[in-house]
């Protein structure tokens, strides 16, 4: 597949991934296994597509800046499944999701070396 596809899907399948989060954040207890399978589909997608642009632009060569994003995705990945348990610090969840799509924003415009 070209680059161009790989980044389509990476990108629509981060849109539903931390659409779904946040909504896991406030959604009533019933929809978790739901909103959990949507996130899980989603966030493979993200790898996978991730992985897929790591190999088509870079040659496989991993960089400081991937091993950060891919460390934000493991991180997002998690915060679903604690807005499921832990509805009070929904808030604080919220918070750490907008700093790991920010670091991983910023790590694809800065893409620090080692």
């Amino acid at each position: 597949m070209s680059p161009s596809v790989y980044h389509i899907i990476h990108l629509v399948s981060l849109f539903v991934l931390f659409g779904y989060t946040f909504y896991a954040f406030a959604a009533p207890a019933e929809t978790r296994k739901k909103v959990l399978m949507i996130t899980g589909i989603a966030s493979i997608l993200v790898l996978v597509s991730g992985f897929g642009l790591v190999s088509r632009i870079y040659g496989n060569k991993f960089e400081l800046w991937m091993i950060i994003k891919l460390g934000a995705w493991l991180g997002v990945s998690a915060l679903t499944g604690f807005g499921y348990r832990r509805r009070g610090a929904a808030g604080v969840l919220a918070i750490i999701a907008i700093v790991l799509a920010a670091t991983a924003v910023s790590m694809v415009y800065l893409k620090p070396a080692l």
